[in-house]
């Protein structure tokens, strides 16, 4: 039996206001699929460069996170490229920018390198 999973809609209002409540920047720049969409974070380092974070599932079939830009930040140009063409493949894919440089602090799940 699957398990039962929250409504993406539903994860990005508490994501949201959990950078709301913390005072950090954030913004959702595509909605997806309400129900089942995917989510693209892409973190803003406010330095210029940039990481990109994609949902995947971990090898427990729980959420986790994947560097989907690589493990060092890069330039916000490159991160947008990288939006751009995920978003062409898959436009029920949401994606959210949040001002910050450290994900750990904003995301319960775990970040696979």
């Amino acid at each position: 039996m699957a398990e039962p999973r929250l409504k993406t809609r539903f994860w990005i209002n508490a994501l949201t206001r959990r950078c709301d409540l913390a005072a950090i920047g954030v913004a959702v720049v595509a909605r997806g699929d309400p129900d089942s969409g995917a989510v693209l974070l892409k973190l803003n380092a406010l330095d210029g460069t940039c990481t990109v974070l994609s949902q995947v599932h971990d090898a427990g079939g729980g959420r986790a996170w994947m560097r989907a830009t690589g493990p060092a930040p890069v330039a916000e140009a490159e991160a947008d490229a990288y939006i751009a063409r995920q978003r062409g493949r898959d436009p029920d894919l949401w994606v959210v920018e949040i001002e910050s440089a450290s994900p750990e602090a904003l995301i319960d799940t775990q970040i696979l390198s």
